[in-house]
Formats: C-alpha cells, structure tokens, sequence
C-alpha cells in the first residue's frame, strides 16, 4: 500500500467496492495501532455485517426445529384456498404436471423454501429429518443455515472482533451511527437476536418511538425468536411511519409463517399500488398464488406481472424461467424455448438450464438439438442432479420408440439417485412389455414407497395386480390412485371392472 494514501479512506473505499475481505483486514491492522478509532471500529463492523448479510425477503426452508418447537396455533381444518397446509390441487392436470401430497408442483422455478414444503403445509417429523434430498443430508434448522451462513467470512485466528455480552447496549443506542453498524453484526454475524432485540429497544426509546428503521429491526428480531404476533406488530408500526419495501417484505413472511396467505396477498396488492415500478412485489403476488394451488391467478399474474417486470428489469432470471415453465406445460414448447435460449444468451449455463432446453427441443420437434443439449447437461452435471437428466434422456427414448436406449437411461438413473421414483415406475413399465412381472411389480412398489403422490405407479399396480387375479389389492391401489387423480379415466374404467368382478364373487 503506498504510503500517501490514508488507510481508513482506503478501508472505506474498498467497502464501497464490495472487497470486504481486503477492507476487514485493512481495519483490523489500523486497530491494532488505534483501538479506541470508533470510525474503523464502525467501518469494520459494517464490513463484517455485509459479508455475512443473506437476503432475508425469501421464506427460508422449514426444519425440524421450526416443526417440533413452533407452538403457533393455526387452524387444523382450513377452507382451501385459505390455507398453505390447503392449497387448491388442481387434479386435471396431474398427468401433465404432477403435484407432491401438499399440493406443491414437482417442477418449475426452484426457489429459497421451495425444495420441503412450505411453511404449515403438513410436514411430518419423518421428512423433516430426512431433509430435502434424502440419504444425502443432515436436518435442516433455520438456525443451523443462519449460523452457517453467518460464520463461513469469519477470520478463525483472532477469535471474536466484539464480545456482545461485554457491550453496554445504552451507551450504544445513544450513538445512532454506531447502533445501525452494530444491529445488522448482531443479527448476521453474531446470529443473537435476543441482543438484538435489547438495543433495538433502547434505541427505539431513544427515538421516541418514532423511527421506522428501530421498528422494522424490532419485527426482524421477533421474527427471528418466533414471536409472529410481536412482530407484527412492530412492522405495521413502521409502515404506518415510512412505507418500506424491504418492511411489507418482511410482513409478508410473517403472515406466511402464520398461514394467512391471503392477508399477505392483500398487503403485496396494497403494496403495489405505492411502488408500482418495483418488480419483487409483481413477483411476489404471483409466488403467493402459486403456494395457494390457485393455477388460474398464478398464470395470469406471471403472465401479467412478469411482462411488466421484464420491461423494467430485461434481466430477471426468475421472470424469464417462469414465463419458460409456464409456456412449457401450456403446450406451447416453441416459446418455451426461446425464453430458456434467452437466458442462454445472458451467460447463465446449468444442469437445470440445459435438461429443460433439451425438453423443450424434443417437443418443438428438433429432435438432434434435444440430444445435443442433455449431452451438455451430462457435462455440467453432478451426484444430485445427474439422475434427472438420465430421467429425461429416456422420456425421450420411449417418446421416439428407442425402448432399448429408455432401458439403459432409466438404469442409470435409479443407480445415481435411488429416490427417483419416476424411473422405478417406467422401468417397471418396460418390464411389463417384456413379460417380467415379478421385476415390474418390485418397481412399482418401490415408485408407490418413494413417492406415495404420484398417481401412475398406483395405477400400473392396480392393473398389474388385476391381471394377476389379486382383484382386492388392486381395488385398493385404483382408488389411491383415484384419490390423487379423480379424473384418470383409465383408473375409473377399471375401478369399474374391478368393482363388477368383485360383485359377482360376492
């Protein structure tokens, strides 16, 4: 570093380009020359808080402290519609677009919180232990991912930059440049709400209970503790202030967690009539109606929304990938297709990205660019994602008639990922076509275990087990099928049969 150059400005100039790394070291060695510099103390802190900062406007996934610890009574049989524990499943389109046992789609846009299911939507302890990939990872906790999240920027060497439990909290409060610098390290750094709850008190108090941002970091830290109603509260206060964006955000996630989706609609609608030109609020009125299984509403908002959206920001990834999903299960693959190309051009280039723009070749009829790209998606791929794309890679095969290739991608897709219960169902299909019953039912028992939503395992047992004169156990599988999808006509015609044969035994 030239000597010339002041070493706080430079600290301050490499925050403002975001080297936070750079900047946390500059100031550490000014403070160990200056330990009383409450400007590099600040600067530091700030440093620190935005290294670690995660945006919180997403609703984070729920774990297995969130489900056996939330003591927020909710209720147990709500009208659907009303409710994320019951969301509108609409049972038409299972065949085209299957839908999980809590009424989420098993495909689309993957966002924070949607890889479980979302908050209050009927999560048993089970699949909150297992986690959102099976066999591959630990519970998930809220608090666990903040802690995570919040340490992995920290030095190892010198222990802890701010001992929180020395802090006199007062003396702090009454310096509000230090208390802004100091709130955002206790709750990112530091993870300790309970601290943060203390001086957002005193320095709501030394504000006269008139600052929005106090009242808005008071809702964050009751947020945080579980305490919705609190929170609430303390939120509502400060829009009442200043209307914030980031503050009906934070709203917002505190009606979801206390599933009253409907209240968080109205406040996002309220909120767009305030900031008309903010593209996160469109987004979250179309997200909102997607959790509600509302498929009508959510279509239109995308379509109408995202439109808006792309106008003022071209660039959205997430506009563009569900304006792309929705024209894909609409039957439209063509403009499907040059959406995904879109965000090709822009420099986006994933496993994800490619299988879909595979798919969306194949069913526009470009049959040697469908290969090309899962070609390109194998290479990008990795354990987690691999088995989709070899899922795809035989969808394809049966489409064109190459059972033998179907065979063999379905093969290895079940060796990499063992939950796929798609592939254990069409292998067990294809067995069927080669005679191999007892294999096909083995397949279809084990799609049924791993995914008890899925309607056409159900079925292709029912029929299997007809055929093989087990006539009760097939009436019990047709009607879970029947269950999932009233509308499957093949599984209503042969409940029909079944019901005639068991009638005429009797």
């Amino acid at each position: 570093m030239p000597s010339q150059i002041d070493p706080t400005w430079l600290a301050l100039s490499r925050l403002r380009r975001r080297r936070f790394t750079e900047c946390i070291d500059g100031c550490t060695s000014i403070l160990q020359t200056s330990p009383y510099d409450k400007a590099v103390w600040s600067l530091k802190t700030l440093a620190l808080s935005a290294e670690a900062y995660t945006d919180e406007t997403e609703m984070e996934e729920e774990g297995v402290g969130e489900l056996l610890l939330d003591d927020n009574a909710v209720a147990s049989m709500p009208r659907p519609g009303t409710s994320l524990s019951a969301p509108r499943i609409n049972t038409s389109d299972q065949g085209i677009r299957p839908m999980s046992s809590s009424g989420r789609p098993n495909t689309g846009f993957s966002r924070p919180g949607s890889s479980s299911t979302r908050p209050i939507s009927g999560m048993t302890v089970d699949a909150a232990f297992r986690g959102s990939k099976p066999g591959t990872s630990r519970p998930m906790t809220t608090l666990g991912r903040e802690v995570r999240l919040g340490t992995a920027s920290m030095n190892s060497g010198s222990g802890k930059f701010i001992e929180i439990d020395k802090l006199n909290l007062r003396k702090y409060a009454s310096r509000p440049a230090l208390a802004i610098a100091l709130i955002d390290y206790l709750l990112f750094v530091e993870v300790n709400p309970r601290k943060g709850l203390e001086l957002c008190s005193e320095a709501t108090q030394r504000a006269n209970y008139k600052s929005w941002f106090w009242k808005r970091k008071l809702g964050q830290c009751y947020y945080k503790l579980g305490l919705y109603r609190d929170a609430e509260k303390q939120l509502r206060s400060s829009l009442k202030e200043t209307p914030m964006i980031m503050t009906y955000f934070d709203l917002v996630k505190v009606y979801l967690k206390l599933d009253i989706p409907n209240t968080a609609l109205s406040l996002l609608l309220s909120a767009g009539e305030q900031f008309p030109m903010e593209p996160r609020i469109l987004l979250g009125i179309a997200r909102i109606y997607d959790m509600l299984g509302d498929v009508e509403n959510s279509s239109a908002a995308y379509k109408k929304g995202e439109a808006r959206i792309l106008q003022i920001d071209a660039s959205s990834i997430e506009a563009i990938s569900c304006l792309a999903s929705n024209s894909f299960y609409t039957d439209n693959p063509e403009i499907s297709l040059r959406y995904y190309r879109r965000l090709l051009q822009m420099g986006l280039s994933s496993t994800e990205l490619w299988s879909n723009l595979g798919l969306s070749c194949f069913h526009s009829s470009q049959f040697d660019m469908a290969l090309s790209c899962f070609s390109r998606a194998l290479q990008l791929s990795n354990e987690t994602n691999e088995g989709d794309v070899w899922y795809n890679i035989g969808l394809t095969g049966v489409s064109i008639g190459d059972l033998a290739l179907a065979y063999q991608a379905f093969k290895v897709a079940v060796s990499i990922d063992k939950n796929c219960a798609e592939a254990y169902a069409n292998l067990g299909v294809l067995d069927l076509r080669k005679n191999d019953w007892e294999s096909a039912q083995a397949m279809f028992e084990q799609a049924k275990s791993l995914a008890p939503f899925l309607f056409e395992p159900l079925y292709n047992l029912a029929l299997l087990q007809w055929k093989r004169g087990n006539l009760e156990g097939a009436y019990e599988n047709v009607k879970q099928s029947l269950i999932i999808y009233p509308d499957h006509e093949e599984s209503l015609a042969l409940e029909k049969e079944l019901m005639g044969s068991l009638m005429g035994l009797r």
